[in-house]
């Protein structure tokens, strides 16, 4: 494994964080850079620096063909003072996988969770210790060779940034109102859904913006085929409760396997849940309702952890919950989570990493 040069890894100003930190608003003072380059032996110099803006070609591939992926995980001060973060390996084999589909050379695994615990540890003093706060990580890739040319470029960079944050809702962990379309679709399978692509956000901004107007916080995408099925919410994969079951859409290649997602499910397995990934019918969920079968829907995901759903809206048609008090399991769910994270009850799985 390569060493990682640190430069300048001195405090340049006393660390006073804003009152009410907006989500991604806010960066600390280092940034993580390694090169890649093809003819060169591949990746090299990697590097934690002061953040400082980069110095892109404007023939750079990834602004023309779009090589450009990224991960988001968060690192938590835990009760005990302690940093930690939550299954970061599985957020590295992601990035790869993403990195795989999208023709951009892997990173070294180890390397990598070396690098966010280095970085981590030199910004250590921009993690807030605010409830519901932490430290948002944000890896990323891109093609930077300058050519006209459609092909995977000979050149990129790994970067990763961190962002001091506070509760994604900032009114607390309320339900949140949600539309599904078939208007759009985000993506199709054997497309690139379910790599963390920086293009398939851009895909689903529209139907985002036109959700926001009717007064719904996030978009309920549908399969691109039948436009029958339920995939995933803008940011979160879903989650629904019937009366005698949790279900969640089965990974089609179409749908982001997310890291929260995958621990939802291992925690409602652990808790005895009847938990199934599977193809569900959006007329389902009407069907359901209409009989008293569906007790909850809530969504998982890093920034938001779990988010419950007070109304989904399809049409004309509008189901609708509690819009004041989250779902009973989602809430569970929520407090289980956060208190692994925050190091309040134990770590029965394994999930937590603490940075030394």
């Amino acid at each position: 494994m390569q060493e990682i040069k640190i430069i300048d890894n001195e405090k340049k100003k006393e660390v006073k964080l804003p009152e009410n930190l907006v989500f991604g608003k806010t960066f600390t003072e280092h940034i993580f850079e390694m090169d890649f380059d093809r003819n060169k032996g591949g990746w090299q110099t990697p590097t934690i620096k002061r953040y400082e803006n980069l110095n892109i070609d404007p023939a750079a591939m990834v602004f023309h063909y779009g090589q450009a992926i990224f991960e988001g995980m968060k690192a938590y001060k835990q009760v005990d003072g302690k940093i930690a973060l939550f299954r970061p390996e599985k957020n590295i084999e992601r990035l790869n996988r993403s990195a795989r589909r999208l023709c951009i050379p892997e990173v070294e695994p180890e390397l990598a969770l070396k690098a966010i615990k280095e970085l981590v540890k030199i910004d250590a003093e921009w993690i807030p210790e605010k409830p519901g706060h932490s430290l948002y990580i944000r890896p990323f890739i891109f093609a930077t060779e300058p050519c006209f040319g459609v092909r995977a470029a000979d050149s990129y960079k790994f970067i990763i940034i961190l962002s001091p944050v506070g509760p994604y809702y900032p009114q607390g962990f309320k339900p949140v109102p949600i539309m599904a379309t078939d208007k759009y679709v985000r993506a199709v399978r054997k497309g690139t859904g379910e790599a963390k692509a920086a293009g398939n956000y851009a895909a689903g901004l529209i139907a985002q913006e036109e959700a926001k107007k009717e007064g719904y916080s996030q978009i309920l995408w549908l399969d691109a085929i039948e436009q029958k099925y339920i995939e995933e919410v803008g940011a979160m994969n879903i989650f629904i409760r019937f009366k005698d079951e949790v279900a969640t859409p089965a990974l089609s290649g179409s749908i982001l396997p997310g890291i929260t997602r995958m621990s939802v499910i291992e925690l409602l397995k652990d808790w005895g849940y009847n938990i199934n990934e599977r193809l569900i019918a959006i007329e389902e969920l009407f069907n359901a309702a209409d009989k008293g079968e569906l007790l909850e829907i809530f969504g998982s995901g890093t920034a938001a952890v779990i988010s419950s759903v007070s109304k989904l809206k399809y049409h004309d048609r509008e189901i609708k919950f509690s819009e004041t008090e989250p779902g009973e399991l989602a809430f569970k769910l929520y407090d289980e989570l956060t208190g692994l994270q925050y190091g309040k009850i134990e770590d029965r799985f394994g999930w937590i990493t603490i940075v030394e």
